[in-house]
């Protein structure tokens, strides 16, 4: 018998949820993800440990009982992972971070490095994925601390806001309106370059064009900051995009910034963290010090 600890963790949340459907927003997962694993448990325990219906899901009797083993295990393995990290003197010597793409990818390095100045003996991980992978990961309890872009909305989340952030349209240097102001019908049936479902930069630029009236332009999705920045220099499209991703760009020549009336809103950047989790003295400090930065980049 296998039992998977990210499987039981979903069915945990699938009973207290009420629902696939449920359970899969509150971990920002696919409903035929959250199925799987239920599946997965059923087959390791051969048990029906849900009944479907069209209110939601109730627990089997099978069901419930490994609904509450489970929540024991689960609080087991915390109690497992904090004692054995502090018999070997480590329980200060950990910290897991992530951050949304732009934000894991050039700020949170820099972060880093002043932090880990100070504290020389700390093991750190550093993820980076969209706000949906990122949410997910602090959920699962695989991160405790993330930046990111925007508010990151869910019961279990505690955002507290650090800054705010700039993002600009750009294009490539010989874009024909390159050095003029603009209106937003200036753009019209111009290509823009979106990020994927599931990033809060995608919910940025679904706003601003919203706001600009230009909801159904011709449009490509794009997968990472970096490709929407290569892709314009290589003239696919128009990109709102945050400029520090574009700032090298921009000295440079390579990219202009677009002049448009109304400008793109600014966005928050945001410390995550669970909710009920408390922090360790290492993320307390990691904490304090995020907590310091009032602009990007970093003085």
């Amino acid at each position: 018998m296998h039992l998977s600890i990210q499987s039981l963790r979903i069915f945990v949340t699938v009973a207290e949820a009420g629902s696939i459907s449920a359970a899969a927003r509150l971990l920002y997962m696919s409903q035929p993800s959250v199925s799987a694993h239920v599946r997965s448990l059923e087959t390791s325990l051969a048990a029906h440990l849900l009944d479907r219906g069209p209110a939601g899901t109730t627990l089997t009797p099978a069901g419930a009982v490994l609904a509450d083993h489970a929540r024991r295990i689960l609080g087991i393995l915390e109690e497992v992972d904090g004692e054995v990290a502090a018999a070997q003197g480590q329980a200060d010597r950990k910290l897991s971070v992530a951050g949304t793409s732009t934000l894991g990818s050039y700020l949170l390095p820099r972060v880093l490095s002043r932090f880990l100045a100070e504290n020389e003996t700390v093991r750190t991980e550093l993820r980076v994925g969209n706000a949906e992978k990122v949410a997910e990961w602090i959920i699962n309890r695989e991160v405790s601390l993330a930046i990111c872009a925007g508010q990151v909305d869910h019961e279990q989340l505690e955002c507290t806001e650090i800054f705010d952030e700039a993002l600009i349209l750009a294009a490539g240097r010989a874009h024909p309106l390159a050095g003029r102001s603009l209106t937003p019908e200036d753009l019209a049936g111009q290509r823009f370059l979106l990020r994927e479902i599931g990033s809060s930069t995608r919910l940025d630029q679904d706003q601003a064009l919203a706001d600009w009236g230009l909801k159904d332009s011709p449009s490509w999705t794009i997968w990472s900051a970096e490709a929407a920045r290569e892709s314009v220099r290589a003239g696919l499209g128009l990109a709102l995009i945050s400029e520090h991703v574009v700032a090298q760009d921009l000295r440079s020549g390579e990219l202009v910034r677009l002049r448009i009336n109304p400008a793109p809103r600014r966005r928050p950047v945001t410390l995550v963290r669970m909710a009920d989790q408390p922090l360790t003295p290492v993320e307390q400090r990691f904490v304090e010090l995020v907590s310091t930065i009032k602009a990007w980049p970093l003085g």
